[in-house]
């Protein structure tokens, strides 16, 4: 009797098993990489209206706190955006030497003296925004422990144009909380990034007394940081 089929084809299940599963474990990889806050929101730069806002210049080269334009981010859950006249008090006509001297400067920021004539708003394009199930984070809660600005944003003193510098995900935030010591700093230098960015690098490399201001500064704390559910989502 004839054989119809040969003999190699009895390899062909064990060959599709393999196949199959090779081909699963590159999905599920592909998919655990690249369906992430960490792929897709890190380096998210909108561009901004107008001339923009270059936190280089304001917050790097002119040393400006966060404070001055985030003003209630010691006092309220929400970090607030800078109103038009906040903006104005400094870019106003005459204000600046800039603004007779270099036309380049006056052009960039004349969108501003044109929201505050007609009183309306920058349409500032939000960047950090954790999704709405995510009820809960207080930017005061976090600034008060010593969680500084760097931990979530980056050395933003140095951006031309801002950019998403973490993913924001839940397990981002539960790796801090789960280990908090490798973050926190004196509620004072919160906003003095480059000693941040310092000091946090020194602990990550074991320098012993970056390692142990971190755990000291844990040990002040009332309540360690929460890694219930209910916490951040209710």
């Amino acid at each position: 009797m004839s054989v119809i089929f040969p003999k190699w084809t009895n390899l062909l299940p064990t060959i599709g098993a393999i196949g199959g599963l090779a081909l699963s474990c590159g999905v599920i990889g592909g998919f655990w990489y690249y369906a992430t806050p960490k792929f897709w929101r890190v380096g998210y730069m909108p561009k901004q209206p107008g001339g923009g806002f270059n936190h280089q210049i304001h917050a790097g080269k002119l040393g400006m706190d966060c404070r001055y334009c985030h003003t209630h981010i010691e006092e309220s859950p929400e970090a607030n955006v800078p109103n038009v006249a906040t903006c104005y008090g400094c870019h106003q006509a005459g204000s600046l030497l800039l603004y007779d001297t270099s036309e380049t400067h006056k052009n960039k920021t004349e969108f501003i003296r044109e929201a505050y004539s007609k009183d309306a708003s920058i349409e500032w394009r939000r960047i950090h925004k954790v999704p709405d199930y995510v009820r809960n984070f207080p930017h005061n809660v976090h600034l008060h422990a010593g969680v500084s600005c760097y931990s979530c944003h980056g050395r933003i003193d140095t951006m031309p144009v801002v950019y998403e510098h973490e993913p924001l995900s839940m397990s981002w935030c539960l790796n801090c909380h789960r280990a908090s010591e490798k973050n926190l700093v004196p509620p004072d230098k919160v906003t003095n990034l480059a000693w941040v960015e310092t000091q946090l690098k020194d602990r990550e490399n074991g320098q012993a007394a970056a390692v142990n201001e971190g755990k000291r500064l844990v040990d002040t704390l009332k309540n360690a940081p929460p890694q219930n559910c209910g916490a951040c989502h209710y």
